[in-house]
């Protein structure tokens, strides 16, 4: 098992950065991909992005590509997403999951487990 922790959300104007992080406390955190996920108000949770065991593999929704980067540190257990040129739309709760082993997936079924998530919300 392994819990998840985000942190780094917050209050930013349009084309600025953020940086979320999340840390992992448990097993084998080096076992699991890891991927980001946000939900705004009134929507389905999407997928972000995502990252496959030790970094070398990662997947982002077209919707970010380009602006937003998820990358890994298996020695601090931590998984961290980059987004720059920020816009309205990235508004939403911000989670952490993950899937153990396996290939990097989109769907929220197909994680295991889930952090409490972080608020983004960029200002127009």
């Amino acid at each position: 098992q392994v819990q998840l922790v985000e942190s780094g959300g917050g209050l930013v104007q349009t084309g600025g950065s953020l940086r979320l992080s999340c840390a992992a406390s448990g097993r084998a955190f080096s076992s699991y991909v890891m991927g980001w996920f946000r939900q705004a108000p009134g929507k389905e949770r999407e997928f972000v992005a995502a990252v496959n065991w030790n970094g070398g593999a990662t997947l982002h929704a077209d919707s970010v590509k380009g602006r937003f980067t998820i990358s890994r540190d298996n020695v601090k257990n931590t998984v961290t997403l980059q987004m720059n040129s920020l816009k309205p739309e990235d508004t939403a709760v911000y989670y952490c999951a993950a899937r153990f082993v396996g290939t990097l997936r989109s769907r929220p079924d197909d994680y295991d487990y889930w952090g409490q998530g972080t608020q983004v919300t960029v200002a127009s």
